[in-house]
């Protein structure tokens, strides 16, 4: 008898003020199946999917579990129907082990805990779950892949019959996305669970999805079997009619991000690292001797599971951590990522988090935008008063090239989208000619237009003739963007290819190996 949850959704609703987040949307999770949910941000998938596990009620529409309308007022309410959530971002307890983990999810702990039959009951479990994970493990020595199957455990271990992913493969590397997914999908076809999943990956959706329903703008814009979809026209259906100034087909151009061929230009070295090693944050090394160079109208990507010293290894050629030994050299003289250096040298970053590692946040957006030249003219005018006219100017320019919205400069950059962050962010790094940029995880957690548009930025830079390296835990980002991949692992470069012959098994068995 199959045990997979059917979930139907009717006409949902929901507002906030005169805003219209969810306007008559309706879905269906037929049993035993996998249901994409695609959308950009702020297109309702957060707003419907609270409503689902009880985080936020819905003003309207109907809940149908198993053919009976129910109400989810809160949380537990959720669980006890067997839906269960797994958060893009880790919920589990770093000082406890996996067994502890798995008990805590429960939520019923007794005032005594006997281990004896705990530990036989949950055995007897992972003897039967999809993934094998070590029950004494201590979580903080987890991967981020194993990790995130412990939140997949955490909900099987609580027999849930719906499993509601969010971004479910964006910490695996390409064997573990295969693993998960394939091995969710085989459960959902045998009528164990149903899954709805939430992506921005086009790929996943295609291989292991098997209906698709996509939101715009807090409405329903197509629901369709999987068979009859392909990339454009998921890429249609999530972002509508094209903007002012757009046509369909450049939409779609840059929207799957088609690798140029090699850029002519400068073959010379244009930022070069030598024996480098950085410390992490506990004053331990992290990264071991890395050398590496990128050269003129060259894109370089750094594949790499996070934790691996990438972003140790990013924050040193950005100037945000010190060096322990080894060298920098831009255009072969020395670097030492200092502010002056930087704008002498036109070496420009895009930050891992740049609402918090490249902005401040209760400042406007216009006073970010003007973080790199406050202190040069036209904004800085003799006697060292500055001119907040100069400072609105040129956010207004700015603003309007990289498409920031609202265009209002005078918003707080932290009220704004993530997308809009990180456009705000390139309007300031790439309005002036570029030498050199360094980007992490540039595109992480924004929707399909921001990924095209920011991608898009990063090829013009290259196509420019800057150095460009682009440091991602995503792989399949770095095959559509890179010329070059560099994998990193445990602190070290362990492995070199030129993307046009790059294998995505071998590259992920070098992230992977003894990890």
């Amino acid at each position: 008898m199959s045990r997979a949850l059917a979930l139907e959704v009717i006409a949902a609703g929901k507002s906030f003020g005169a805003f219209r987040a969810l306007d008559e949307v309706s879905l269906r999770v037929k049993p035993g199946s996998v249901h994409a949910l695609l959308g950009e941000n702020g297109a309702g998938k957060s707003t419907l999917v609270k409503g689902l596990i009880g985080y936020q009620s819905l003003d309207q529409g109907q809940v149908m579990v198993d053919g009976r309308e129910v109400e989810i007022a809160h949380p537990r309410a959720a669980q006890k129907l067997g839906i269960g959530m797994v958060y893009q971002h880790f919920t589990v307890a770093p000082g406890l082990s996996v067994a502890e983990n798995l008990l805590l999810a429960t939520g019923k702990l007794p005032l005594h805990i006997r281990w004896g039959r705990v530990r036989a009951e949950l055995s007897a479990f992972m003897d039967g779950a999809p993934f094998k994970l070590a029950l004494d493990a201590p979580v903080s020595g987890l991967s981020a892949g194993e990790k995130q199957k412990l939140e997949i455990l955490k909900q099987l271990y609580l027999q849930q019959r719906l499993l509601i992913l969010d971004e479910p493969t964006s910490v695996l590397t390409v064997q573990e996305a295969d693993e998960v997914l394939g091995l969710l999908r085989d459960m959902a076809h045998r009528g164990e669970i149903s899954v709805l999943m939430i992506t921005h990956k086009f790929g996943e959706v295609l291989a292991y999805a098997d209906e698709v329903t996509v939101l715009r703008r807090g409405r329903l814009v197509a629901q369709a079997p999987v068979a009859e979809a392909t990339h454009d026209k998921l890429a249609r259906w999530i972002m509508g009619e094209p903007e002012a100034g757009e046509s369909a087909e450049a939409l779609l151009d840059d929207a799957a991000t088609r690798r140029l061929p090699r850029a002519p230009g400068s073959r010379e070295a244009r930022l070069e690292v030598d024996r480098l090693s950085v410390l992490d944050d506990r004053g331990l090394p992290r990264v071991h001797e890395v050398s590496l160079a990128v050269h003129g109208g060259e894109l370089v990507g750094l594949a790499g599971i996070a934790g691996n010293g990438q972003r140790e290894l990013i924050e040193a050629l950005s100037g945000q951590r010190s060096v322990l030994g080894g060298a920098i050299r831009v255009d072969g003289l020395p670097y030492a990522a200092t502010r002056a250096q930087m704008r002498e040298r036109r070496v420009f970053s895009l930050p891992e988090e740049p609402l918090y590692r490249g902005c401040v946040g209760k400042l406007s957006v216009a006073e970010n935008i003007a973080l790199r030249n406050f202190d040069q003219a036209p904004i800085r005018r003799l006697g060292g008063l500055v001119s907040y006219r100069a400072i609105r100017a040129q956010a207004q320019a700015r603003i309007a090239a990289f498409k920031v919205r609202p265009p209002l400069p005078q918003r707080a950059m932290a009220s704004l989208s993530g997308g809009n962050v990180q456009r705000a962010v390139l309007a300031r790094e790439l309005s002036e000619p570029v030498n050199v940029l360094i980007a992490a995880n540039p595109v992480f957690g924004l929707d399909f237009r921001a990924v095209a548009d920011i991608h898009a930025r990063l090829l013009a830079a290259r196509n420019a003739g800057a150095a460009v390296l682009v440091a991602s835990d995503d792989l399949d980002e770095l095959l559509q963007l890179a010329d070059r991949l560099l994998v990193i692992r445990n602190g070290r470069i362990v492995y070199e290819v030129d993307a046009a012959s790059a294998d995505r098994a071998v590259i992920g068995g070098h992230m992977a190996a003894g990890h």
